[in-house]
């Protein structure tokens, strides 16, 4: 591994993509090595880095020693998809420089298809009270490389996207965890089978006396553990939570299923990790929701209001349907191939659904005939008819539960921005004392 280490020193690299991912790689090896950059999208390139940009044409005339892939670029659908496939041998990612860099280092590398952000920082704050010096990197936090004062004792939590783990060659994780498993980013994996391999491949890599955490009950990651020879230990969580633990629990932030399966995934490494119990429940009820994130932006008796603009899928929802009465559900977005809306009938009565967006007739499809719904252009169009609909039906509880189930990109640039949106809307139409004052 030293050897592979030692290769990233007066190296032709190529950076394929300039995003994020793409600007932390070479600033971490600008240093020692010779870099190009080349992006679909020239404006990505920064003016003051034209000299470093290589253009198409003379990519065939320059034997890079190593070509970094970024994770948002599909090496099948790409402007050098033809380049790629022949020079497929020397692709590497973000996280193989990292580990190669990094081997003694503990790592915790956090994926699946919901809740990683949510578990990342969670267990984060978990070690930091245990006076650990733990980075939080990856989808969250800083980008891998751009950590710095690294020492031996450093832990990563990485949060980690399928996208990140598909190029990755090298990478090994000490403790992987798959939180769960559901249709998404189809339009990349192209199959479902696809995408669950590109997740599992965290766990296909490790090493021995490493540990895997994965759902107990989760069918999809039982055909890959038998279809695989795995070398690290796998830990089967346990979902259901047990009276002693609920009575732990003081923060309603895990009231709800999403955030009690992230919670028991949290406790079972803990537990391996030989964490304080106290500790880890003193930082579970002081924990602050992340923005956007099944985010609780009001509560009392009468009114409950959450902002989960994150949600991107279906199954980022469901939970959330499942573990409130009196629903006003807002759902819209650009959605994504392969989503179904799967929901028991049981909780159907529950939810009244406001669809929004350009893409209204693919969430009609999926929730006629299950569930009440109406339709609007905007989610402000949406908030208005349920401070209406409130005000007919005064009920003593209300649940405005914002999780689009969808990409934001039909009407804004990602899911922050949506999130703004939608907490600047609460404000305006001056949703809380309007339905309080009902």
């Amino acid at each position: 591994m030293l050897e592979l280490a030692n290769q990233f020193n007066n190296q032709n690299i190529l950076i394929y993509g300039f995003g994020k991912s793409g600007r932390a790689c070479f600033k971490y090896l600008r240093k020692n090595n010779k870099i190009e950059i080349y992006d679909d999208k020239k404006s990505s390139i920064p003016k003051n880095l034209k000299k470093n940009s290589i253009n198409k044409t003379k990519l065939t005339s320059v034997n890079f020693d190593r070509i970094v892939v970024s994770p948002g670029i599909d090496i099948n659908k790409c402007t050098l998809k033809k380049y790629l496939s022949k020079n497929k041998s020397k692709i590497i990612s973000e996280l193989d420089i990292f580990y190669l860099n990094n081997i003694k280092n503990k790592k915790i590398t956090i994926t699946g298809t919901n809740g990683k952000s949510t578990t990342s920082k969670l267990l984060h704050d978990v070690l930091k009270k245990h006076g650990k010096d733990v980075r939080l990197v990856g989808n969250i936090g800083n980008p891998l490389l751009l950590e710095k004062n690294i020492k031996p004792k450093t832990i990563f939590v990485i949060e980690a996207s399928s996208y990140q783990i598909e190029y990755s060659k090298y990478f090994k994780t000490d403790l992987a965890i798959i939180l769960n498993i559901s249709p998404n980013h189809l339009e990349r994996h192209r199959t479902f089978k696809n995408y669950i391999k590109s997740k599992f491949g965290l766990i296909k890599s490790q090493k021995k006396n490493s540990f895997a955490f994965i759902e107990k009950n989760n069918n999809f990651l039982k055909e890959e553990l038998k279809k695989n020879k795995i070398n690290s230990k796998i830990i089967k969580v346990n979902l259901k939570i047990s009276n002693k633990i609920k009575k732990k629990i003081k923060n309603s932030y895990f009231e709800n299923k999403n955030n009690i399966n992230n919670l028991k995934f949290v406790l079972e490494i803990s537990k391996k990790l030989k964490l304080k119990n106290q500790k880890v429940f003193k930082v579970v009820n002081s924990f602050k929701e992340l923005n956007f994130r099944q985010q609780i932006l009001y509560k009392n008796k009468k009114l409950l209001i959450i902002n989960n603009s994150k949600s991107t899928n279906f199954s980022s929802s469901i939970n959330l349907l499942e573990s409130y009465k009196n629903i006003y559900w807002l759902v819209g977005g650009r959605f994504k191939k392969g989503d179904n809306f799967v929901l028991n009938k049981k909780y159907y009565k529950n939810i009244n659904a406001y669809i929004f967006g350009k893409r209204k007739k693919f969430f009609v499809k999926n929730l006629i005939n299950k569930i009440k719904y109406k339709t609007f252009d905007n989610i402000k169009n949406a908030l208005v008819e349920i401070i209406i609909d409130a005000k007919k039906k005064n009920l003593s509880t209300l649940n405005i539960i914002f999780s689009p189930s969808a990409a934001s990109f039909d009407q804004f640039s990602n899911f922050e921005e949506r999130g703004r949106n939608f907490n600047y809307l609460v404000r305006k139409l001056k949703i809380i004392s309007k339905i309080n004052g009902r």
